[in-house]
């Protein structure tokens, strides 16, 4: 499938692909200001229209009725109409966005070097943080725990979140600068390209190369698939990388490239317009009706984006290690029960002394209680004895290992 490129002034521009939506939709813009929504499976257009200004970037939102381009000086918000629903003049010069769906967080860097949050929900801007790397951009999202990667012109890659103004983790990965950054949908291996012509793939869970690969021609553009395939554009050809599972020649140089969700489809963007490529075993055979349904119906949208509302994670919960939330701080749990214990003068967790119960028909008298007292108290003390000579003993219990016997020393001269 082949669809032509916008035309204005008689010389093509060159389209941007966003993230395709998981719901069948396709957004195309221009940089010279083109912006056009569509089906992609029946080609019926949603909206087109004309900014009349350089789009740098543009990507859907939470659905497929809003989307957000990045124009020349400001962010815009429109609807799948094509009608402005929001002006946001804090974010100017905006060069790069990723959508992060389960915060509803809209993160943009700019060519002055800012990382902004938008929360999209309540239209609340999170954070803004300066990262003192110059010019942004390269990007891209951590879809397993929503961290944002930045790429930058010394050869480092930076890894971000919301709540943290210093990066969380910084790697050396190229001699030059970067030029692209993609991360695979697991969150395991994330792959870089830089002007030295290399490409590189990392393990993220613990920061060391896999693998590293000389192109004839730098990679500009990355994009992984639900199944791990690898897209690399290499100037106007678009293959994966090391012995290429398949080629591809365009009429252009590429300007971007994203595979297809549940679909063997990869989008390209050129210079004469868009390509669709069938990639055999890109994407994933089954969906989850309840995460992403590629045929959903309006009241099941709205349906859906009431229920995603209502479980948005907070961006105070973004983590390098989403499992940590999970777990239970043990030191901070006895800092907070002595605190407890000081505060209230006793401590409420403590087992309560034993009060023997009273016995009718004149078995209760004092000197009964006590001995009763005595009885209960010298149980519990003979159990620690008993526990504390147990601990003792173990180690002696251990079997011993036995002595090496040694041979008399002209036991070797013995046939």
């Amino acid at each position: 499938m082949s669809l032509p490129g916008p035309w204005l002034g008689g010389s093509p521009a060159a389209p941007l692909i966003p993230p395709i939506s998981p719901h069948r939709h396709l957004l195309l813009g221009g940089q010279r200001g083109h912006v056009a929504a569509l089906d992609w499976q029946t080609k019926s257009l949603l909206c087109e229209i004309n900014v009349m200004e350089t789009v740098t970037d543009i990507t859907w939102l939470h659905t497929e009725t809003m989307f957000a381009v990045a124009q020349r000086r400001w962010l815009y918000v429109y609807d799948n109409q094509g009608v402005e629903l929001n002006c946001l003049k804090r974010f100017n010069g905006v060069l790069r966005m990723e959508f992060l769906p389960y915060h509803f967080l809209l993160a943009t860097a700019s060519e002055t070097g800012f990382l902004q949050y938008l929360d999209i929900s309540v239209g609340k801007e999170v954070a803004t943080i300066c990262t003192r790397g110059g010019r942004l951009g390269v990007m891209g999202q951590n879809p397993a725990n929503a961290i944002v990667h930045l790429g930058h012109s010394n050869g480092t890659v930076t890894l971000w979140s919301p709540n943290v103004k210093e990066p969380l983790v910084r790697m050396l990965c190229h001699q030059g600068g970067v030029r692209a950054v993609a991360v695979d949908s697991s969150g395991t291996y994330m792959a870089t390209s830089g002007l030295d012509r290399k490409l590189r793939v990392y393990d993220l869970r613990a920061y060391q190369p896999l693998q590293s690969l000389v192109l004839p021609v730098g990679a500009g553009h990355l994009s992984f698939s639900q199944r791990g395939l690898l897209a690399a554009a290499c100037g106007d050809v678009v293959q994966p990388p090391h012995k290429p599972y398949l080629s591809h020649t365009l009429p252009r140089a590429a300007h971007s490239l994203r595979f297809c969700p549940f679909e063997d489809v990869l989008g390209v963007g050129h210079g004469s317009g868009f390509t669709s490529l069938l990639v055999p075993g890109a994407g994933q055979a089954n969906f989850d009706a309840l995460e992403n349904n590629p045929f959903r119906s309006q009241k099941q949208r709205q349906e859906w984006e009431v229920k995603a509302l209502l479980e948005k994670i907070p961006s105070e919960l973004i983590t390098l290690d989403p499992g940590q939330l999970g777990r239970v701080d043990a030191i901070t749990m006895e800092q907070k029960h002595q605190e407890r214990v000081e505060r209230l003068g006793f401590d409420p967790q403590a087992k309560p002394a034993f009060q023997p119960r009273r016995k009718l028909k004149g078995r209760s008298s004092a000197g009964s209680l006590l001995r009763r007292k005595k009885k209960v108290a010298n149980e519990e003390q003979r159990t620690k004895i008993r526990k504390s000579l147990e601990q003792q003993q173990a180690p002696e219990r251990e079997p011993k290992a036995a002595p090496r016997a040694q041979r008399p020393a002209l036991d070797r001269f013995k046939k």
